[in-house]
């Protein structure tokens, strides 16, 4: 084993320890925390999944604000996001999962004073937790893990994509897996396990584009275009969350121009930081991914069952 990715995995571990010890305490917010998070780094689906639980939980006309960290912002403290706002003052993700949803969005360093903000100026009956399952110290009703592929097998940080052990699952309330994966380990032993299928939707999408996206798995997202029976002309990778300036829109219409591309490929998350205005990216299609939840009743019953089941707040 790697000392540093051993090192870290003590760290985890410890620090895991000391939370389910009492050591370490949790904030607890007035209303019930549903949290959706997972054990590797970025790409699960997590902000998808956000989205369709969030528009489950308003077929049911559950009032919910939606508590992250704004990762990437440039501002601190806590906010309410503004859907006509820019990434860099709220993060691309919460932005986008204002701009789909239509609810309180709140991002800040403490999830717990972003959510005491909700609960006073929003009165929201449950509070969603956007990357959730590590940040330990704001308590929750329901924990959900999203799992890809790749987590079986995969190693702890530096060496993997990892932040914590299979094992971490036991934590877990329910796990979301990709429909066909199973997954065999004993800390899902009786355990509900969802399943999700993913499509991706191209409205009016150039014939032979320059594919270009700043995320966590731009491999699966290139694939995903080909399945949909898109011939990328070229394809650019920027890293994850990658905030668009002048020189790189110089280097996509560069690109554009060496390929003989007829336009532009992104995913949702990017024309968000592409925001403001394109520059010039034109025309340019916007992928969108649609994340559906098998037996979507069962999921929501599931939550709102385990919350009624839960201890009463004092």
């Amino acid at each position: 084993m790697n000392p540093l990715t051993g090192l870290y995995g003590s760290v985890t571990a410890l620090r895991n320890t000391l939370f389910d010890r009492g050591v370490l305490s949790s904030r607890r917010l007035e209303q019930p925390v549903v949290s959706v998070g997972n054990l590797s780094v970025g790409g699960s689906g997590k902000t998808p999944f956000v989205i369709a639980l969030g528009e489950l939980l308003k077929t049911r006309e559950i009032r919910f604000a939606v508590l992250s960290r704004g990762y990437g912002r440039k501002t601190r403290g806590v906010l309410v996001v503004e859907s006509a706002g820019k990434a860099s003052d709220f993060g691309d993700e919460p932005l986008l999962i204002a701009r789909r949803l239509g609810v309180p969005v709140i991002v800040g360093e403490s999830r717990y004073d972003a959510g005491r903000l909700a609960e006073q100026k929003f009165q929201p009956q449950l509070h969603i937790l956007d990357d959730g399952f590590q940040h330990r110290s704001l308590a929750r009703d329901f924990d959900i893990v999203l799992m890809t592929e790749n987590d079986v097998g995969d190693r702890l940080l530096p060496l993997g994509r990892m932040r914590e052990p299979l094992s971490s699952l036991a934590r877990a309330d329910a796990v979301v897996l990709p429909s066909g994966l199973a997954v065999d380990h004993p800390a899902l032993q009786q355990k509900p396990v969802w399943q999700i299928e993913r499509e991706l939707l191209l409205l009016n999408p150039p014939s032979r584009p320059v594919v270009f996206c700043g995320i966590a798995r731009p491999a699966q997202f290139f694939a995903q275009v080909r399945a949909a029976g898109i011939s990328p002309a070229a394809e650019m990778i920027f890293r994850d969350h990658h905030a668009y300036g002048l020189h790189d829109f110089q280097a996509l219409i560069q690109a554009r121009r060496d390929s003989r591309a007829d336009g532009f490929l992104t995913t949702e998350k990017d024309a968000v930081n592409l925001a403001p205005n394109h520059h010039g990216l034109e025309p340019l299609a916007v992928a969108v991914l649609r994340l559906t939840i098998d037996r979507p009743t069962d999921v929501v019953d599931a939550i709102l069952t385990r919350i009624r089941e839960r201890k009463p707040r004092s």
